[in-house]
C-alpha cells in the first residue's frame, strides 16, 4: 500500500514525465524550413532566424551556409532537400536551379568587396585605398580569398584584381598578385578566412563589406570603379573574366564581371512550401529582414526586384506586392 504523500509524490513525477513527453512531442511536430544560403548572409539569416521563430513558434528553420555555387550544386547535382536556396550572386540561381529546380529569381540586396585585415596585420597602419596592391605584392605579407569554383566571393576577388589593373594602368599587376598568394591561402567560402585573419595567421583576405562589418574588421575601401558594388559601374566591370568550373564535370565556364547582386528563390520540390513562402514574406519586408540587412553593412532593395512581368506572375501571392519589376 502506498501513503497518501507517496501517492502525491508519484503523481507530480507522472505529471512531469508527461509535460516533458508533450513538449518533446510538440518539439518534434514543428514544421521546417530548410535554407540553403551563401555564407555572407550567415548573420543576418541567423538573427533573421531568431525573430522569425518568435513570430511562428510553430517552425523550425532549419541553416546551412557556404560557397553559393557549392549550396546550389547541393540541390540541383546531389539531390539535397531544400526549400529556400539564397546566393550571394543571383546568377548563380539562373545558371544552376533554373528552370528544373526553381521557376523564379528575386534580387534582394547588393554588396561590394573589400580587402580586410586586423591590427595584427603586417602594414596595417601603412595601407590605404591607394596602395593596397603594393602591400600584397610584398613578399612577407599573406594574403588570401575564397574558391571561385565554390564561391562567388572567390571570382569576384579575382575580377576585383583584374579591374585594379586596368583601373590604375598597372599592365601584369593581376598576374603578379596571384604569383605573391600561396594556393594554400585560397579557401571553399570566404567567411572561413575571418578566422585566419583573427588569429593572426593571415594579413588580409578579400571578403563582402557586409562581412567585414557584422565581424568588427578593419577594411579597405577600393574605388567604385573596381569594387563591384555600384551596378552604374557595370560596363567596365564586364572587362573582368573569370573561368570557373562548369555544371558537368570537366567543363570550364566565363564569369564576367557584374555588381555583387543577391537572389533567392523557393525551390520547386520544396518540402514545406507553404512555411518557406512565409519566411521569404518575412525577409523581403522593408521593416523585417531587409532592415536587418541594412542595419549589417549590406544594402537592400527595397522593394526587392524581378527581371520582367512575367517572372513576377509566377510569384506566390504572398510576394508579388514585395516586388517590383526593374532590369
Amino acid at each position: 500500500m502506498f501513503s497518501l504523500k507517496q501517492c502525491l509524490n508519484l503523481g507530480l513525477k507522472l505529471i512531469v514525465v508527461w509535460g516533458l513527453v508533450l513538449c518533446a512531442g510538440q518539439a518534434l511536430a514543428k514544421e521546417k524550413v530548410i535554407i540553403f544560403h551563401a555564407g555572407s548572409l550567415t548573420v543576418p539569416f541567423a538573427e533573421m532566424e531568431k525573430n522569425f521563430e518568435v513570430m511562428h513558434p510553430e517552425i523550425d528553420i532549419l541553416r546551412e551556409g557556404g560557397g553559393s555555387t557549392k549550396m546550389a550544386r547541393m540541390i540541383s547535382e546531389v539531390g539535397k532537400q531544400a526549400d529556400i536556396m539564397a546566393s550571394a550572386d543571383y546568377k548563380v540561381i539562373d545558371n544552376n536551379l533554373i528552370p528544373e529546380h526553381a521557376d523564379w529569381n528575386i534580387r534582394f540586396a547588393s554588396n561590394q568587396l573589400v580587402l580586410c585585415f586586423t591590427d595584427k596585420s603586417k602594414y596595417a597602419d601603412e595601407i590605404s585605398s591607394d596602395n593596397w596592391y603594393e602591400i600584397l605584392l610584398r613578399e612577407d605579407v599573406s594574403w588570401g580569398h575564397s574558391d571561385p569554383n565554390l564561391d562567388p566571393c572567390g571570382y569576384r576577388s579575382l575580377m576585383v584584381m583584374q579591374l585594379a589593373e586596368k583601373f590604375y594602368g598597372k599592365e601584369g599587376l593581376y598576374e603578379k598578385l596571384l604569383a605573391n598568394r600561396p594556393r594554400k591561402n585560397i579557401r571553399p567560402k570566404s567567411v572561413e578566412l575571418v578566422n585566419l585573419l583573427k588569429t593572426g595567421h593571415m594579413d588580409y583576405a578579400w571578403e563582402y563589406l557586409s562581412v567585414a562589418v557584422q565581424h568588427d574588421l578593419r577594411y579597405v575601401k577600393l574605388d567604385e570603379h573596381i569594387n563591384l558594388g555600384n551596378y552604374r559601374f557595370d560596363p567596365f566591370y564586364k572587362q573582368a573574366e573569370v573561368e570557373v568550373t562548369g555544371k558537368k564535370p570537366g567543363t570550364t565556364i566565363i564569369k564576367r564581371g557584374k555588381s555583387c547582386t543577391y537572389g533567392v528563390t523557393l525551390i520547386k520540390d520544396a518540402p514545406n512550401k507553404e512555411g518557406a513562402v512565409s519566411f521569404l514574406a518575412y525577409l523581403l519586408n522593408p521593416d523585417q529582414g531587409l532592415s536587418i540587412l541594412k542595419k549589417m553593412g549590406q544594402p537592400p532593395f527595397v522593394p526587392a526586384r524581378v527581371a520582367s512581368q512575367e517572372a513576377k506572375s509566377f510569384l506566390p501571392e504572398g510576394l508579388q506586392g514585395l516586388v517590383e519589376v526593374a532590369k
